[in-house]
């Protein structure tokens, strides 16, 4: 199966990604959080997938994360 894929990502997602973590204000000990997980190299599902933080969540689908969501946003696809 492949990973979920967190370097070489293309230029406007990479974008993206660094605006929502900026809107929503995401803390430093949560990013901190996501940085540990994402050294599990977790499996990338095929389809749409979240991850919950608690405080906020990343969405993604195939091998590309998508988004941030905060507490209390609904997300789409395979919890992880």
């Amino acid at each position: 199966m492949p990973k979920i894929q967190w370097n070489d990502l293309p230029p406007a997602l990479r974008e993206h990604l660094f605006d929502r973590v900026r809107e929503r204000k995401i803390a430093a000990e949560d990013l901190w959080r996501l940085k540990l997980w994402r050294e599990s190299e977790p499996d990338a599902p095929e389809g749409p997938w979240f991850k919950d933080f608690g405080s906020f969540k990343v969405c993604g689908e195939g091998k590309y994360p998508r988004t941030f969501l905060l507490r209390g946003q609904a997300a789409k696809g395979k919890c992880l």
